[in-house]
């Protein structure tokens, strides 16, 4: 009995974090597509909405603390928890990005934009939206594989940063109207690639929970051994 309910609340901790990854997910894609289609109301949204996002971080902290402190979990399930207070950490990380982009919607007035930039933003936030998504995907199913496999992913998010950093550099140089507009550019697509790299944080973590080791994802980091 006392296995049960320590399981049950397991599950619900995991049920809890993939639920505040789909509202991460919605705070990416919304906060883009503001600053994409110049929409103050819809970039509103996202930065209301973050409060949430703050919230569950904080509710699955307590009850993860609580779950160890009470339950005193053995190594695997420890793990377990472990696992779910990083991730959430870097969860909440992403949704303050998506905020930022959000943001950057709401100061921009009258700026010069570019079309062509702005296409290649969309092109890269729909590659870190559907990166989170498999993430979380990848979490729910354990899947050392596949996180490893997203984490690879990471460098094609660096290649649309870099890309979208020589397109402004190029555009400021052509045309001094513009410089304003590409510096906004330039950072929401740090916020991207920052978000990308959060990606591949959780997939370190999926990794650890099944072997129990801190690998470093897309560097020739060693291995190390914690639980």
């Amino acid at each position: 009995m006392f296995r049960q309910n320590f399981e049950d609340e397991l599950n619900d901790l995991h049920v809890r974090f993939s639920e505040m990854g789909m509202m991460v997910n919605e705070a990416i894609y919304k906060s883009v597509s503001a600053f994409i289609d110049h929409d103050k109301t819809l970039a509103k949204e996202v930065i209301a909405a973050d409060q949430h996002i703050n919230e569950r971080e904080v509710d699955l902290e307590k009850r993860s603390f609580e779950m160890i402190a009470l339950q005193q979990p053995v190594t695997s399930d420890l793990r377990m928890i472990v696992t779910v207070m990083k991730a959430s950490s870097d969860l909440e990380r992403m949704g303050d990005h998506a905020v930022s982009i959000a943001k950057s919607t709401i100061r921009v007035k009258g700026n010069v934009r570019v079309p062509e930039i702005e296409e290649v933003l969309a092109e890269m936030a729909t590659k870190v939206k559907t990166m989170v998504e498999e993430v979380l995907d990848a979490y729910v199913k354990a899947d050392v594989k596949r996180a490893t496999a997203i984490a690879a992913e990471d460098k094609n998010v660096d290649a649309f940063s870099n890309k979208i950093y020589q397109m402004c550099v190029a555009e400021m140089q052509a045309d001094s109207e513009t410089i304003v507009g590409s510096m906004d550019y330039m950072l929401v697509d740090s916020f991207l690639e920052r978000i990308g790299d959060y990606v591949t944080n959780i997939c370190e973590w999926i990794v650890y929970l099944d072997t129990g080791k801190l690998v470093e994802l897309n560097s020739n980091a060693k291995e190390e051994n914690v639980l």
